[in-house]
């Protein structure tokens, strides 16, 4: 499986020390053990901004093992923490990096990219205070870059039923993605079981970007294609964008503050300056994915 990863396309790749391994002490080891020959037979393979680490929930015996191998290598730019419930938890985390980056002597000088996972009712209730966290131990504390959320987990732990609506857990994601978009955070959303890339799944990847999900989380390469897909804009949509752009700047070359955009079924939809800011992000982000934008000429 190490091997394979370098060949997914996927925007990062998480190597994981948690749910994936045992939780046998010998287990959890041999894991360690062979994704740290791993990282130092294809360190020159690896793309640092592409590599991230699942750890060991802090205060478990194999947290600080973890981390201690996390900070050896600087392919490793983004540590995902498993049941960050406060931010207590990740000031108790940051005191690890900052020791285990000082006593590793690590000669990059970028801070670690924290992502912590929501997987608890007490996570939801702390979800201000989580997202808007930063480090007492500055630059070495490493600093907060996404919320991810998991979702079986947290029905796990608040009793929560899934089931194939998701609708139980409408309410939970909104609020995870707009917390997020508040603090300037990532919001990942949670993974899908199924691997068969069809048309119900691409539904299901569709809704998270809906909902305001910068991304998701994969766990099979079958699935990348599909949320690389379904998480930028659809060409009718960057059509609809460039028109609107193109004909504010003629509206407001003439000072007029909104336009009337003609739709595909006849009548016209008032255009104002919030709905500017939307056609904005979505040609940026089309841009960011190598898109065609179209050349307004009318």
């Amino acid at each position: 499986m190490l091997e394979k990863s370098l060949s997914t396309n996927s925007d990062v790749i998480i190597f994981d020390l948690e749910d994936s391994v045992p939780p046998a002490p010998a287990s959890k080891q041999a894991a360690r053990d062979r994704l740290e020959g791993f990282l130092r037979e294809r360190s020159q393979l690896l793309q640092p901004e592409r590599v991230a680490i699942r750890l060991n929930r802090h205060g478990t015996p194999f947290f600080s093992e973890d981390i201690s191998l996390a900070l050896r290598y600087p392919q490793i730019r983004t540590l995902v923490l498993p049941k960050i419930h406060s931010q207590g938890d990740l000031d108790e985390v940051s005191q690890f990096v900052n020791l285990h980056w000082k006593s590793n002597s690590r000669a990059d000088t970028a801070p670690l990219d924290i992502v912590a996972s929501v997987e608890s009712a007490k996570a939801m209730f702390n979800l201000g205070a989580i997202s808007s966290w930063t480090s007492e131990c500055g630059l070495y504390g490493g600093r907060l870059s996404a919320l991810l959320f998991a979702a079986e987990d947290y029905c796990a732990d608040t009793g929560i039923i899934r089931t194939p609506s998701r609708r139980e857990l409408l309410y939970t994601r909104s609020k995870v993605a707009i917390t997020a978009k508040a603090f300037g955070l990532q919001a990942i959303d949670m993974v899908d079981f199924n691997i068969v890339s069809n048309a119900s799944t691409s539904h299901t990847f569709h809704e998270r970007r809906e909902l305001g999900f910068t991304g998701k989380q994969a766990i099979h390469p079958a699935q990348v294609d599909t949320i690389h897909s379904t998480f930028v804009p659809t060409e009718k949509e960057i059509l609809r964008a460039a028109r609107i752009l193109h004909n504010m700047e003629k509206a407001h070359a003439s000072n007029r503050g909104a336009i009337g955009l003609s739709l595909e079924g006849g009548g016209q939809e008032m255009i104002d300056a919030p709905m500017i800011k939307q056609a904005g992000n979505v040609i940026r982000i089309a841009k960011q994915a190598g898109l065609t934008i179209p050349d307004i000429k009318e």
